[in-house]
């Protein structure tokens, strides 16, 4: 029976039953954690090897290159290697560090400071600067402009993207309009992939601010979990077919391929952009990791070797997002409570609570001792008008404590619905 449904009396009984439960799973002072998308210990030992593979016997051989100063936008292989991940030529490509949040930073930044071109105003000169936020989304995107002074607007999220309706109008007859945040591929937190037509729409835009950029974050391009993988039309061809090229950035890494804290990072971008970015650098940097580069491109070879290795990650990844949604279709479906989508690839499950839940939702787990990532923080300045949005991140606990995370969150879940509906209830 629905919970809706339920009478009074039913209801009450409901309440009494699970709230015991509750009561039962605090009483084991756990502590579990799934509040962020960190790989688990599995996943990174399988690019413990990776630590093996250049030595000083790798060294004579190949001499001072990656030793000393020079290629400060990254060594030639790393670029050929890590090209595909965003469907570029190995020309667009600037390598970085092991950080993409780093790199979108630093590049907000030199935007702020410098300007998107020399002849253009830097964004700390202008009266008013937005930026578009597709909700619900990456928390430490909104931390970026908001740190800057951006007065962000809420963008809705679809099951195709954002609302490019939305997007098209607000871009054309705003000006102080200067970016939008994009996850294409199984989007924080949603899991969705943007449609062939958004990326078409996207890479369309005519916005009234001609430094108006796309910050495109493809983190989980290569982040599969089933064997028909969705499709991202390809953002850069779209953009050259509509004279767009110098629209956007994008982002990847390897910070959940390899090592969160020893990965490498790449930005691809039109030839205009790079050169104006690498002059910039020239100033920021002589050069970043070069030694870690050559570790990843001797341990992967080729881009077909990365792909392989994302099998060995899906392995151990699959069954954890099996298992939260599983539970969540057991326990909660057939109350009607809540909404989710199953991702086909990403690191998140986005579930939406009953209005006005999500916070005495997390309040509830963390007494439980389960940790998750704060309610409103997939928002803009962390505020979710409905006070629904929860995003759960399967990826670090081991398959024993996802399972009882999970019994402990739909456990939250029926009380906090519950609650809701008594409290519905006692105002008519």
């Amino acid at each position: 029976m629905k919970l809706e449904d339920m009478s009074k009396k039913e209801l009450d009984g409901f309440y009494a039953k699970v709230n015991g439960q509750y009561e039962a799973y605090k009483d084991m002072a756990l502590s579990l954690n799934m509040a962020r998308g960190k790989p688990g210990s599995e996943q990174l030992k399988l690019s413990m090897p990776m630590l093996d593979s250049f030595n000083s016997a790798h060294a004579s051989v190949m001499g001072d290159t990656y030793f000393n100063y020079g290629e400060p936008d990254g060594i030639p292989a790393a670029k050929e290697l890590f090209a595909p991940m965003l469907g570029v030529d190995p020309d667009n490509v600037i390598v970085f560090g092991n950080s993409s949040l780093n790199i979108m930073y630093d590049t907000v930044s030199r935007c702020y400071n410098f300007g998107v071109q020399p002849d253009m105003t830097p964004w700390k000169d202008c009266p008013k600067v937005k930026w578009l936020c597709p909700v619900p989304g990456y928390d430490r995107h909104f931390e970026i402009t908001k740190l800057f002074g951006f007065e962000m607007i809420n963008i809705p999220m679809s099951e195709s993207g954002p609302d490019m309706d939305m997007i098209e109008k607000l871009v054309a007859n705003d000006d102080s309009i200067k970016g939008i945040w994009c996850v294409p591929m199984y989007s924080n937190p949603t899991g969705i992939t943007y449609s062939d037509e958004t990326v078409r729409r996207m890479a369309a835009l005519k916005p009234a601010a001609p430094d108006f950029r796309i910050f495109w974050d493809n983190a989980y391009c290569i982040h599969h979990l089933t064997d028909e993988p969705d499709k991202l039309l390809n953002l850069y061809d779209e953009l050259v077919k509509n004279g767009n090229e110098d629209m956007a950035y994008m982002f990847a890494s390897t910070s959940k391929v390899t090592f969160p804290g020893g990965g490498v990072a790449i930005m691809a971008a039109s030839p205009n952009n790079l050169k104006y970015i690498k002059s910039l650098m020239s100033v920021q940097t002589i050069g970043y990791d070069k030694l870690n580069m050559i570790r990843h491109v001797l341990f992967f070879g080729n881009y077909d070797n990365i792909l392989a290795h994302m099998q060995k990650h899906r392995s151990i990844l699959e069954p954890r997002f099996n298992i939260v949604t599983d539970t969540l279709e057991r326990e909660l479906a057939p109350l009607g409570i809540g909404s989710w989508v199953k991702p086909r690839g990403g690191y998140f499950v986005s579930f939406n609570a009953p209005k006005g839940c999500a916070k005495r939702i997390v309040e509830l787990c963390k007494k439980a001792g389960v940790t998750l990532t704060d309610a409103g923080a997939t928002f803009p300045y962390g505020l979710d008008p409905d006070d629904s949005n929860i995003r759960i991140a399967p990826t670090f606990p081991s398959v024993d404590e996802l399972q009882k995370a999970m019994d402990i969150f739909v456990c939250a879940v029926k009380l906090a619905s519950a609650e809701s509906l008594e409290r519905l209830a006692e105002a008519v």
